[in-house]
């Protein structure tokens, strides 16, 4: 009797700086103090974006102003040569298809970006989707939901219902599809779950949540504890829209707490935070509820980081190793 042998594992070999510092930070891990660059990106990030959108007034206006600004900036995002983007139309809204390398197109990543519901669209989020297709060997779809203040936050669950309910007709089966997003787009994430699971339809084999915004109210100690060193989201600013959206929103509403709503039963999920942000303590408490739950939760915090430091992968070396650990993450979550 013969016994195969696997051949062992190739470890990749930096020839130039350039890759060295790619490989130096894809090996980073959780935990250890922030890099120099994540230091100095945070600062600028504080100064510019945080600032601007503390000064806007709580009103329409001011929403709108912002998403003007953001819109203008995502004109000047790039993608490097060999990613492919395509558009798709799913009638409520839009979508976009982002393909690095040679994905498996046996397989989807749904990807609902961040933006308070008010800001951010697939393009602006291409230059951290790209990464994310070539770490999963997924094509990803980014998701244009419709945004506040001309919609709601339950009209961005229904397009992201239409965009899962388009993957099925499209001929993935749900274990083919992994859910995904980032501060309201990790809320609107585990909103889908919970409405899939409400209505029965079949779950996707896995959910990440960057640094979720979980908790409509901000409840959380770290709403307050962590204001200071929050870099990315005026505190006060998020509690304004928290209290605009829950509004309209009845107690059984799977967007009102998402990490309140019953979590059994759902696939398993990886939550990712910064020890330094707003929504710290939110995304600890939710992988906590879905672990008692009986769900597979795995829970990753980074010290010293942005919020959604992934976003900033292009100057921040903790944002590439994250999507190693997306990776990762699936390849465990699918076996």
């Amino acid at each position: 009797m013969t016994t195969r042998t696997e051949p062992p594992a190739l470890s990749p070999v930096a020839r130039t700086a350039a890759e060295r510092r790619v490989l130096n930070a894809l090996a980073l891990e959780p935990g250890g103090p922030p890099s120099p660059q994540a230091r100095i990106a945070g600062k600028i990030v504080r100064s510019v974006l945080m600032t601007f959108w503390g000064s806007l007034p709580d009103t329409d206006d001011g929403l709108r102003r912002f998403q003007r600004a953001n819109d203008l900036f995502s004109r000047v995002q790039t993608v490097p040569r060999g990613v492919s983007i395509a558009q798709e139309d799913l009638g409520t809204c839009t979508a976009e298809w982002v393909r690095a390398g040679a994905p498996d197109e046996r397989k989807v990543f749904l990807y609902l970006h961040g933006g308070g519901y008010f800001f951010g669209s697939a393009r602006l989020y291409r230059p951290s989707n790209w990464r994310l297709s070539a770490a999963t060997g997924r094509p990803v779809l980014a998701l244009d939901y419709r945004l506040v203040p001309d919609h709601t936050p339950s009209d961005a669950l229904e397009d992201a219902l239409g965009a899962y309910d388009f993957l099925l007709r499209s001929g993935y089966a749900p274990g083919d599809i992994v859910v995904g997003g980032d501060s309201a787009g990790g809320h609107l994430a585990l909103a889908l779950l919970l409405a899939l699971k409400e209505r029965g339809t079949g779950l996707p084999a896995a959910a990440v949540c960057l640094s979720p915004w979980v908790d409509l109210r901000c409840e959380s100690d770290s709403h307050r504890l962590n204001a200071r060193s929050e870099s990315v989201i005026p505190a006060r600013k998020l509690a304004w829209l928290g209290r605009r959206f829950c509004a309209d929103l009845t107690e059984n509403d799977p967007l009102l707490s998402p990490r309140r709503g019953d979590l059994t039963g759902l696939p398993p999920m990886l939550f990712v935070a910064s020890g330094s942000e707003i929504l710290r303590d939110e995304t600890r408490d939710v992988a906590e509820r879905a672990r008692a739950a009986g769900v597979q939760a795995v829970y990753q915090e980074w010290d010293g980081m942005m919020h959604v430091f992934t976003v900033f992968s292009d100057y921040v070396p903790e944002g590439k190793a994250a999507f190693r650990h997306i990776a990762e993450f699936l390849r465990g979550a699918e076996a």
